[in-house]
């Protein structure tokens, strides 16, 4: 991917990487190569407010994902979670709601409470799932963020940046089913009581910019007017982040700014069909002799909007032995722009293939044999 960036630095003007807007930081990419279009003090540390919330979505997404939870699952609401105060949706003590309930509550609404009762729920205490926040933090190699809650309120040592709020709410974006929340902009929390709370979309965005369908908006005192959206248009998604801004109105026009940026210089240029036959791999002492190959990811390639280029790809694939697991890399796909490697993907299988029993690999000796005799 830092061979796209290169590219980019050489077509481009450097003004490309510092788009000016009226936010203490703010950066804009573009997903699927991670490329970095605009950034000015994309480091900077500054509180987060309840753009905290996407870590908190995507450890509640990485669990679902992965079956530990699951969206019927009963989550009970503790005084301390009912009691949260800033954005809330009235969470009432004592009782158990569905937990897509809260999370669809947190997505859309931004609410502490739901936050605060998803975390108990996970891990016993908001302190213990503050933890996990922060393991998740180091694994994404982050260096510019520490959490001290799920939520966002001001705390001293609470803090991140534009560049890593936009790593976070790229990997949530990797559990697509966010995307069903954030972009509702209005839906009702049922109690068990029987009353209902009405919820809005934080993210007013939603409303009016083509392609917007997520992500987190956050405001303090302290904080200021933050927000990390991400908008899609083709095939195109784009992530933006801006923080410290004095205003929800500048703060939405900066991020419209720096979003009809991306849109209007960029494209992606798909170099291998997403389902193009690419062949298969043998795989010695497998069950099976022979398996498909699939793109790991999409091979796609980021450039000006006004360049034409010539693409060519070539297919590598490595000598596999059994046991294999879905998933396994198994060779490459090294994509070029006219002449010049901008890219490379890897190949993967889509199932386990297993090592093959003594009989097996006999019989299927004698076969090869026969077939040579014939």
């Amino acid at each position: 991917m830092k061979k796209i960036l290169l590219l980019l630095v050489l077509l481009l003007p450097t003004s490309v990487f510092a788009l000016e807007t009226n936010a203490k930081s703010s950066v804009l990419i573009e997903t699927s190569s991670m490329t970095i279009l605009s950034e000015q003090d994309k480091d900077v540390e500054l509180p987060p407010a309840s753009m905290t919330k996407m870590m908190t979505l995507l450890l509640v997404l990485e669990r679902l994902d992965d079956n530990k939870i699951s969206l019927e699952d009963m989550v009970p609401i503790s005084k301390n979670a009912s009691a949260m105060g800033g954005s809330q949706v009235y969470l009432e003590e004592g009782v158990s709601y569905k937990l897509e309930t809260l999370l669809k509550s947190v997505a859309i609404a931004s609410a502490n409470d739901s936050a605060v009762a998803l975390a108990e729920y996970i891990a016993g205490s908001t302190g213990e799932f503050v933890k996990l926040m922060n393991e998740k933090v180091s694994l994404l190699g982050l260096k510019h963020t520490n959490f001290k809650n799920v939520h966002g309120l001001d705390e001293e040592g609470h803090y991140s940046s534009s560049y890593d709020m936009a790593i976070i709410g790229s990997e949530l974006l990797k559990h697509e089913r966010i995307l069903n929340y954030t972009k509702i902009y209005e839906d009702y929390v049922e109690h068990p009581n029987g009353n209902k709370t009405w919820i809005v979309n934080t993210n007013k965005l939603i409303n009016y910019y083509e392609g917007v369908d997520g992500l987190k908006t956050g405001f303090t005192n302290n904080s200021g007017y933050c927000i990390t959206v991400t908008a899609k248009r083709g095939n195109m998604r784009l992530i933006s982040v801006v923080m410290g801004e004095s205003d929800n109105k500048i703060r939405n026009q900066d991020i419209m700014t720096l979003l009809n940026y991306g849109f209007s210089n960029f494209k992606l240029e798909t170099v291998v069909d997403p389902n193009a036959n690419l062949g298969t791999v043998e795989i010695k002492f497998g069950k099976k002799e022979k398996v498909k190959v699939k793109l790991k990811s999409d091979a796609v390639d980021l450039v000006n909007i006004q360049e034409n280029n010539n693409y060519s790809y070539e297919v590598l694939k490595n000598k596999i032995k059994a046991p294999i697991k879905k998933g396994d890399v198994v060779g490459k796909v090294n994509i070029y722009a006219n002449d010049t490697k901008v890219n490379e993907i890897d190949l993967i299988i889509d199932e386990d293939i297993n090592k093959a029993d003594i009989l097996t690999l006999l019989r299927r000796n004698l076969n090869k044999l026969l077939k040579g005799a014939i």
